[in-house]
């Protein structure tokens, strides 16, 4: 599985506001999950600002809203041939956010 861009150890590094103190990570098992935990923070974060609704939706526009955001996000991937982390922006992983929704919109994992 060394090759498999899903089986990558991904840590998602971010900051929520200028504040130094809102900076975080989160660790994942594969770029796949790091993308839904993601997602998951923008859902949490719909979910507060509007409590009462059952159902959430959102397009891709609004995720990019969302991580353009924040004031900082990046992630590390593990790349196995070099034994090493490798650095990636938030436009990578808008770009990956993107093709992870589609694949699972298409039914697809």
């Amino acid at each position: 599985m060394a090759n498999n861009q899903n089986g990558r150890h991904t840590i998602i590094l971010l900051q929520n506001s200028p504040s130094r103190a809102t900076r975080t990570f989160m660790d994942y098992d594969s770029i796949g999950q790091a993308i839904d935990g993601i997602c998951g923070l923008y859902e949490r974060k719909l979910k507060e600002i509007n409590p009462s609704l059952r159902n959430l939706s959102y397009d891709i526009a609004d995720l990019y809203n969302f991580i353009d955001g924040l004031t900082d996000l990046s992630a590390m991937v593990y790349e196995n041939s070099m034994n090493a982390y490798m650095p990636y922006d938030r436009q990578w992983i808008k770009h990956k956010a993107f093709h992870h929704l589609k694949k699972l919109a298409s039914g697809g994992r």
